[in-house]
């Protein structure tokens, strides 16, 4: 495949159980974040990069984002939107892009994911590698993704919430897949919590020997994951 990628799918399903009643009448990525929700950074962030084909997938409040992006057109972009029914996890659901995406590369981004928009750009270009995963350097990646990389910074494995970690990448939460990655989703299997999990298909690409690069992400970073993330970061516009 040549050329820039041009799709992205966002993963706006979520209720955010963590936020409490700050979620009770909007979905987790449309809470505002210094005036704004997520979810349009995110928007915004994409079409600066040149990525105007978005897919939304949405769930819960699902009305709050339709009635907010509408087509795109207000934004600059093109969205469509995909209906997850069932909250099983963060795997299953990326099928629900396949007719979106076809057989095209894309940038997949959770809902809830803050970054400089400067990475996006990044982003699109696959060259030769199966996937591109963003990573955070930390010295505690226990309650997250840790991923391991060898010399090359290329990914050789992913681990999800180990007590014991020797590594100190942390899964960033933004992708760019090929169109290969629904051949291992649809093998996924649910996960301990009883959930398929997105990042068990990645460990499975890696297991595979598939070239995955690793991309740093050095700049202003946020899983806008509890309300203590998010007074933190609508502190920092005072």
């Amino acid at each position: 495949m040549g050329g820039d990628v041009q799709k992205a799918v966002i993963l706006a399903a979520g209720r955010g159980t963590r936020m409490g009643k700050i979620t009770d009448s909007i979905p987790k990525p449309m809470v505002a974040v210094r005036g704004k929700p997520i979810l349009q950074y995110i928007v915004e962030g994409l079409r600066t990069a040149g990525i105007n084909q978005i897919l939304i997938i949405v769930g819960y409040r699902k009305e709050v984002i339709r009635s907010h992006f509408k087509d795109g057109s207000e934004h600059g972009v093109k969205i469509n939107y995909a209906e997850q029914m069932i909250q099983d996890g963060t795997g299953k659901v990326v099928e629900l892009a396949h007719p979106f995406t076809a057989s095209d590369a894309f940038l997949l981004s959770y809902g809830d994911i803050l970054v400089d928009p400067a990475v996006y750009p990044f982003l699109r270009r696959l060259q030769d590698a199966e996937m591109l995963l963003t990573v955070r350097f930390s010295e505690d990646v226990s309650k997250g993704g840790a991923v391991y990389l060898n010399e090359q910074g290329e990914v050789t494995d992913l681990q999800e919430k180990q007590s014991s970690v020797a590594s100190h990448w942390y899964n960033a939460g933004i992708y760019t897949f090929r169109p290969t990655i629904y051949s291992y989703i649809s093998r996924l299997e649910p996960s301990p919590r009883g959930e398929y999990e997105l990042t068990d298909a990645i460990r499975a690409v890696a297991l595979d020997k598939k070239k995955i690069r690793a991309l740093e992400i050095r700049g202003e970073w946020a899983d806008v994951r509890d309300p203590q993330i998010l007074a933190a970061l609508n502190e920092d516009e005072r």
